[in-house]
């Protein structure tokens, strides 16, 4: 699709009662309408020296999309691919992340690594670890961000020293569409165990205004953490106002804690991959901040918690934390 076919989509009215009721064959079409607009547009905006519209458009192409796809049924799509979801953050987050933990420049990282992945293990441990965090974790109904919802918010703030104990937790529950979802049950609810009874009568994320403003602030203020970060990156870029232009203006530095474990924990390379030796849960009980008879909650705040005391203890472990 061309990107002035894409404005035109978007900004075209919209009558969902003449879509919904036509029949399978129309939604899907519908569907990958829609999101082939949102794919150009998303791509269009990235690329542009300067914002050449408002990602309002992307955003709402997104609130638009989760009707449709609610419409077709989550169980249809759960399989697909999404346009959306990245599998890891670019070399340059990861050298703005690395900065924003040493208090000094991404570009100075950039010049250490010089694009060599395996560098970064030394940039890590190069500079002392100091400052705080805003570590975060959400709960969603699958992987799409343009098909799914957020169920669930957890954050902590942790200063960055060997003693620290994280501080200011909160979690937050969110609603999705009574229709499918209350006869249907909530997807994916043997993993993060979250039911119909949990967010029964709550907002929405994207309506949640007051509360997305509250974590955008927070997020402009301190380098945002999150274990497979890039997840929570690209969730955030189409359910969180304000994160996407945040994040092209250099106001959001977002951390894996994943990467770390990568680069600093030497027992991964020599574990099977097929063990996940760099999940949040196995890198936890490595580190002693999980036993072996404790498995991971699943839920925001609890795995947030969870990530910061285990980031923690690999600092601790590597002396990497300011004297």
């Amino acid at each position: 699709m061309k990107v002035q076919d894409a404005l035109d989509y978007a900004n075209s009215y919209y009558f969902p009662e003449l879509i919904f009721g036509s029949g399978y064959e129309v939604v899907e079409a519908e569907r990958l309408k829609g999101e082939d607009a949102m794919k150009t547009l998303d791509t269009e905006w990235r690329a542009a020296e300067e914002e050449p519209f408002s990602y309002d458009l992307v955003r709402e192409l997104g609130d638009r999309n989760r009707a449709v796809c609610d419409a077709i049924g989550e169980s249809r799509l759960r399989n697909l691919s999404s346009g959306f979801l990245s599998r890891a953050l670019s070399d340059e987050d990861l050298c703005a992340g690395i900065g924003a933990l040493q208090k000094r420049s991404a570009a100075s990282v950039a010049r250490e690594v010089r694009g060599d992945r395996n560098a970064y293990a030394v940039a890590y441990v190069r500079k002392p670890i100091k400052g705080c965090v805003l570590g975060i974790d959400i709960e969603t109904t699958g992987t799409a961000p343009e098909r799914g919802y957020i169920l669930n918010v957890g954050w902590e703030l942790m200063d960055l020293t060997s003693d620290a104990v994280p501080r200011d937790g909160e979690a937050e529950f969110f609603g999705i569409p009574e229709d499918p979802y209350k006869t249907a049950g909530v997807p994916l609810e043997h993993i993060h165990h979250i039911t119909w009874a949990d967010i029964e009568g709550k907002t929405p994320f994207r309506e949640s205004k007051k509360l997305q403003a509250k974590l955008l602030r927070l997020m402009k203020r301190y380098p945002v953490m999150a274990h497979n970060a890039a997840f929570e990156d690209s969730w955030f870029m189409l359910h969180l106002d304000g994160y996407a232009e945040a994040r092209r203006a250099g106001k959001i530095v977002v951390v894996d804690s994943r990467d770390i474990c990568r680069k600093l924990d030497s027992e991964v390379s020599s574990l099977p991959r097929e063990s996940a030796p760099a999940s949040l849960e196995n890198w936890a009980r490595r580190r002693g901040t999980l036993s072996q008879d404790e498995a991971e909650r699943h839920l925001g705040l609890d795995d947030t918690d969870l990530m910061l005391r285990t980031v923690q203890a690999e600092f601790n472990l590597k002396s990497m934390f300011a004297k």
